[in-house]
C-alpha cells in the first residue's frame, strides 16, 4: 500500500527559511535509510506559497489566485510518497523522521485500483496503465 507523507508548512517554512546543514544532512540520511529499504519512491521539499497560485474552479470559470495564502497550519511544505506493507509500517518510519518540535506529519493512504470497484471498467484500468507507463518512461529521460 502506497501513503502520502504530508509535511505541514510552518512560519519559517512560509518565510523561506532554509533548513540548515545539520538538518539537510539528517533528511539525506534518513531519506537514503527509505530508499535503501524501498519504501521511499518520491519526496520533495515545496517553496513558499508566496511562489504558488490557486486555481479556483466555479463552472467553467477559472480564478487564478496569488499566494502567499493564509492559515499556515493548512499549508503543504512538503511530501513523501511511500510504499508499505502497512499503515503501522508507515507510522513507525515517520516517527524516526528528524524534525524537532512543532513539526506535524499528515499521513494519507493513497487509492489503488481496487478501491474503486465496478465503477473502475477494464477500459479505465487500461487507460491507467498506460498513463503510468508514460509516467515511467518520462522519468526515464
Amino acid at each position: 500500500m502506497r501513503f502520502m507523507v504530508i509535511v505541514k508548512a510552518s512560519g519559517e517554512s512560509e518565510a523561506g527559511v532554509m533548513p540548515d546543514e545539520a538538518m539537510l544532512a539528517a533528511m539525506g540520511k534518513y531519506n537514503e535509510e527509505l530508499a535503501n529499504a524501498g519504501v521511499m519512491l518520491a519526496g520533495e521539499g515545496l517553496h513558499p506559497t508566496s511562489r504558488g497560485v490557486r486555481v479556483r474552479f466555479d463552472g467553467k470559470q477559472r480564478t487564478v489566485i496569488d499566494g502567499p495564502f493564509a492559515e499556515t497550519k493548512e499549508l503543504i511544505a512538503g511530501f513523501w510518497l511511500w510504499q508499505v506493507r502497512s499503515r503501522d509500517e508507515a507510522i513507525e518510519w515517520l516517527k524516526r523522521a528528524p524534525f524537532d518540535g512543532g513539526t506535524e506529519i499528515e499521513l494519507r493512504q493513497v487509492f489503488e485500483a481496487e478501491d474503486f470497484g465496478a465503477e473502475f471498467t477494464p477500459e479505465l484500468r487500461e487507460q491507467e496503465r498506460r498513463i503510468a507507463d508514460k509516467i515511467t518512461a518520462a522519468g526515464k529521460r
